[in-house]
């Protein structure tokens, strides 16, 4: 009894916990958090017959999607997927676990995010991360040495969600890549270009892709003075720029890496650039960069993937900057990563206020990211073969995020069903002949319904096409069957026509057709 009584001066505590943070308008995230604790301690205390009572939520980090979010969803892997298909991708499909050692070791810093699945007594195995290092273990496995494929699934991260930022532990990736020995920077350009046909066909906003090379940083660290041992640690420092000022960045370095404040200087000096084909010309010429074989094959390039680019038509949205790091490990020449910069969808700057109420507004940042990972299936294969590879991740929850938002602010209304038309009566007694012309219209390859009572009101019927965005209603009656027609009516003039039976199909794929 007495922990009954905690229990419930706990769920009163938590009570106002939540109105509080209501008043204030804290954060959606916050405020989730809190009502989630409040209902474990209700749970705790069960119902009134004393039985434990379910809490009904999704698990952190996840959440349902309702049909209309699915209608935007689908849309929008349409268009990723029209575009991936036209540039001669084909797709595969891979385990959603992996053997633990599959994964570890590939992700630097963040794979402290890998889920471990809990030992069942067999193989140690781990939830995926990404797509990209199961490609890499199928490529190896099946001595796979060209393939140019797309890959959309889910994968799984133990990070702290900020689901108004369209960051989940469990989403969707959409992948494509192409692995393969071929000549530089030729498909390096065409995954640029994916990546800028499908943030213009999908009409996000302004967008910029910025370019990098994995040589040009490590070329940079080395006549910086960072030490070998401190390259990949001081480049996953550098990549937290898009997020942290420069003067947080270098505190790191210094402070937490234990980087020379000289050697953090020189990096600023250069982090801070950005330009296009100009600018790597002007590094190959710098005093201490010339220095960096490295660097100088890594400019080399991205003045050659500029000069594709130039032919691909995409230029205007590509900028070569320096800052740009990448903290996976795996990346070992050029990288690339686009981010929204209109206002209101602008660079994630503001992720250092993350509990802040702006959180709010659509600051996703980074749509789509990802580089050329030569070495990485090398690591897999038995006699370390390697096989050149060089692909491109659309981030695709961000992207949902922001059609949505979209979708809420517009008047627009989305429809969760395709239905052409509508079989409705006029008049009681005429199930049968509905039945038997929906049939019809199904097996002719046509969109319909049927409401399923014997006898719907025709109001009932027409305001469920109008609800439901259907834009035509096939209406049977009497009259209609002795004459041999059906009233076709369109619901968004509220026209009406008689058509011969006959003539049906041929009219409504018209009419559907036009619209």
């Amino acid at each position: 009894m007495e922990d009954k009584t905690q229990i419930q001066e706990a769920i009163k505590i938590q009570g106002e916990v939540v109105r509080k943070l209501k008043s204030e308008k804290a954060s959606k995230d916050q405020i989730d958090e809190e009502v989630a604790k409040l209902l474990e301690l209700k749970a705790q205390l069960g119902g009134d017959d004393g039985k434990h009572q379910f809490v009904l939520k999704t698990a952190k980090g996840t959440r349902d999607y309702n049909p209309k979010q699915m209608a935007i969803r689908e849309k929008v892997f349409n268009t990723i997927i029209r575009c991936f298909k036209r540039h001669g991708a084909e797709t595969i499909d891979t385990p959603v676990f992996e053997l633990k050692e599959t994964l570890t070791g590939k992700y630097g810093e963040d794979s402290k995010l890998i889920y471990d699945l809990k030992d069942q007594g067999g193989e140690l195995l781990s939830l995926r991360y990404d797509l990209t290092v199961p490609f890499a273990r199928y490529l190896a496995m099946n001595k796979i040495t060209n393939i140019k494929r797309y890959h959309i699934a889910k994968v799984y991260r133990r990070d702290n969600p900020a689901m108004t930022r369209g960051r989940y532990r469990e989403f969707y990736q959409c992948d494509f890549d192409i692995a393969g020995q071929y000549d530089a920077m030729i498909p390096d350009a065409e995954c640029l270009k994916i990546v800028h046909e499908i943030l213009s066909e999908l009409d996000l906003g302004d967008f910029r892709i910025k370019v990098n090379d994995r040589r040009i940083l490590d070329g940079m660290f080395a006549v910086c003075g960072v030490p070998d041992d401190k390259f990949r640690t001081i480049c996953s420092t550098v990549d937290k720029l898009d997020k942290m000022a420069w003067e947080d960045v270098k505190k790191e370095m210094v402070n937490e890496k234990g980087l020379s404040e000289e050697a953090a200087d020189q990096i600023g000096e250069y982090v801070s650039m950005q330009g296009g084909m100009d600018l790597a010309e002007r590094l190959l010429q710098d005093q201490k960069m010339s220095q960096s074989k490295q660097a100088c094959a890594g400019l080399s390039d991205i003045k050659l993937l500029f000069s594709y680019l130039q032919l691909f038509q995409v230029t205007d949205k590509v900028v070569f900057d320096l800052s740009l790091a990448r903290g996976l490990d795996y990346y070992t020449g050029v990288i690339y990563e686009a981010v929204l910069t209109q206002a209101g969808v602008a660079p994630v700057a503001t992720e250092a206020q993350r509990g802040a109420p702006a959180e709010e507004s659509v600051s996703v940042g980074s749509v789509a990211g990802g580089g050329r990972y030569d070495g990485l299936v090398g690591m897999f294969d038995p006699k370390g073969r390697k096989v050149p590879c060089v692909g491109v991740s659309i981030g695709i929850e961000r992207i949902f995020s922001i059609m949505e938002q979209k979708a809420e602010a517009s008047a627009e209304k989305v429809r969760t069903t395709e239905v052409q038309v509508m079989v409705a009566s006029a008049q009681k007694n005429l199930l049968e002949e509905r039945l038997k012309l929906v049939t019809e219209l199904w097996n002719a390859g046509i969109k319909a319904e049927v409401m399923y009572k014997k006898n719907p009101k025709l109001l009932s019927q027409l305001q469920h096409c109008e609800e439901a965005g259907i834009p035509l209603v096939a209406i049977l009656g009497e009259q209609e069957l002795k004459d041999g027609v059906v009233k076709l009516r369109v619901v968004s003039t509220r026209e009406e026509f008689d058509i011969h039976r006959a003539d049906l199909l041929g009219e409504i794929r018209r009419r559907t057709s036009e619209a």
